[in-house]
């Protein structure tokens, strides 16, 4: 007999219980005494049963599966976030469905409307330019969403995020408290708010030395290896006498692409440019010069994503909450010091302290 064709009603026969006692050790096992459900499972093993889960999404209007849409699944950054997610639907029963926007809204809006099409049990989504606009049209389907890497009113549902500015004020604090005056941020398309924020976060730093600091930014093509190349081309074309003697990438993977470039040209890393990335991703310090990095909880946003997604579909005192990681500098070769700490005196103005946010929640 094909595995297709077994109906519920034989594995009940065969195992001598009711339909509901099959129906219970396929979706709420625990509430079947080990022996019986013991005898079931053992029933679906012999006559090789496979639950027909279309016909069981129609009967519930719920899937048992969750989508991940992503900006770009080649960057390390996302790989790892979705592990996270995955981990935490896994141990709930539930699979995720990844998808990659590409940073395309016309793409997100798609995957979104057939994830609703399939419904799916809930939607984490790092949108594209901020924001997500489809929230509120996926909630009137019954389908919760929770924003990753980015930060949703509480009224439309949860957001996992790290504080992005912060994290930019971090990098250039950094490379202000090593001597360095001119400074590059390398970034892409302003437009995405992960690169907006870090760069807000690096002007605050340079703003508060009341001008003793310049900032530079230098446009990418890409958030990739190729546009920190292309930002390396740029910068080392420069005049020496004006060059930036440090750069801060928008993620790793323009601070890698630029690293490539300045030791290809021969410029020494960190004595001639220092330079810091952000996400903190594994080839990070595996490099020739290992990279110092804003590290970024990536595991963690995936696998808190996932949970209060998943609670939200089981709890009915869910309440929508904000959480917000602490983003944490880790020096490495790339930006050791470059100046003896007497000369960091010329700053015109002290940099303040300003403890990074931890997390909020709410209500």
């Amino acid at each position: 007999m094909s595995p297709g064709r077994v109906s519920i009603r034989e594995v009940a026969t065969l195992a001598g219980v009711s339909l509901g006692t099959v129906s219970n050790v396929l979706n709420r096992p625990e509430l079947v005494a080990p022996p019986t459900r013991e005898r079931v499972e053992s029933a679906i093993a012999t006559l090789g049963f496979v639950r027909n889960e279309s016909a069981r999404q129609l009967r519930t209007a719920r899937s048992r599966t969750v989508g991940l849409v992503v900006l770009d699944i080649a960057n390390p950054f996302f790989t790892d976030l979705a592990r996270g997610a995955e981990d935490a639907a896994n141990e709930a029963g539930i699979a995720v469905i990844l998808c990659n926007s590409d940073g395309d809204r016309a793409k997100e809006r798609h995957y979104l409307t057939l994830l609703a099409e399939q419904r799916a049990l809930g939607v984490l989504l790092v949108p594209v330019e901020g924001a997500p606009r489809r929230p509120q049209a996926l909630r009137q389907q019954g389908i919760p969403v929770v924003a990753v890497d980015a930060q949703i009113s509480q009224t439309l549902g949860c957001s996992v995020s790290v504080d992005d500015e912060r994290g930019g004020e971090v990098a250039v604090e950094h490379l202000i408290e090593r001597g360095h005056r001119r400074i590059a941020f390398v970034g892409g398309d302003n437009r995405e708010h992960q690169v907006a924020d870090r760069l807000r976060g690096a002007q605050k730093a340079v703003t508060a030395t009341g001008g003793a600091v310049g900032l530079e930014v230098v446009g990418t093509s890409s958030l990739s290896v190729a546009g920190g190349r292309q930002a390396g081309r740029a910068l080392l074309a420069l005049p020496p006498r004006s060059r930036p003697s440090a750069a801060f990438c928008a993620n790793d993977l323009l601070a890698l692409g630029l690293l490539q470039e300045l030791t290809r040209a021969g410029t020494r890393v960190p004595t001639d440019m220092a330079v810091v990335g952000y996400d903190d991703i594994d080839l990070a310090e595996a490099g020739a010069v290992p990279l110092s990095s804003v590290r970024q909880p990536r595991y963690q946003l995936g696998y808190q994503a996932t949970q209060l997604l998943l609670e939200e579909t089981t709890d009915e005192r869910h309440r929508h909450r904000k959480v917000v990681f602490e983003p944490e500098l880790v020096e490495r070769e790339s930006s050791r010091t470059r100046t003896p700490p007497r000369r960091r005196a010329k700053l015109a103005v002290p940099l303040p302290h300003q403890p990074a946010l931890a997390s909020a929640g709410g209500g």
